[in-house]
């Protein structure tokens, strides 16, 4: 359906710089945002090498493993039913832990090994349990205060204040969050209650 959407508003893109004779301006354009695009890659890919590095090097100090033991308690309070010792609790600590330092791209591959993980425990294979709800829930709107990724995408950019966004993205994602964990056990009660 995206893909659908795309092509009608390139279709229509060309047809309206043909009626209005401005192909050659629509070329120009083109040539200089697939540019401008692939400046902005490689300034990210070397950016996030740089940040999963860093991540790198907090797992290999242990200071992820202090993250984890900090966060262990709200994970417990979260998911009431993931016993503290299985595989899927250390699998969304380190998701949580890489969201929380706004490694997104590393919290991905942890938050996908974390669903396969909560299957296991799922009674019903075929409906997501309340702790695979919480944590997608958790997951989306994800606590950051390092928000990496867009200041790689300002750095990238040219931005000359790349960090002026950490304090907005602080609350942002604190709001969203005990928003995203309030509606979750709301509706689990709602739910519940039928």
């Amino acid at each position: 359906m995206v893909n659908k959407l795309w092509f009608f508003f390139i279709v229509v893109g060309i047809l309206v710089a043909g009626v209005r004779g401005q192909i050659g301006e629509m070329t120009t354009a083109l040539l200089d945002s697939a540019d401008k695009g692939v400046s902005v890659a490689f300034g990210l890919v070397s950016i996030l090498t740089f940040w999963l590095g860093i991540m790198k090097l907090i797992e290999k100090s242990g200071l992820l493993k202090v993250i984890v033991r900090v966060m262990r308690p709200v994970a417990k309070f979260l998911f009431p039913d993931v016993p503290a010792d299985h595989p899927a609790m250390s699998s969304i600590l380190m998701n949580m832990s890489a969201n929380f330092l706004g490694m997104g791209s590393a919290a991905t591959p942890l938050g996908l090994k974390a669903m396969e993980q909560l299957q296991t425990l799922n009674k019903d294979k075929k409906t997501a349990s309340d702790a695979m709800c919480t944590f997608l829930a958790l997951n989306t709107s994800s606590l950051t205060l390092i928000p990496t990724t867009v200041i790689a995408l300002r750095v990238a950019t040219g931005s000359t204040n790349p960090t002026a966004t950490v304090a907005t993205t602080i609350m942002a994602t604190f709001c969203s969050t005990i928003v995203a964990i309030s509606v979750d056990k709301f509706c689990r009660k709602i739910y519940r209650g039928r």
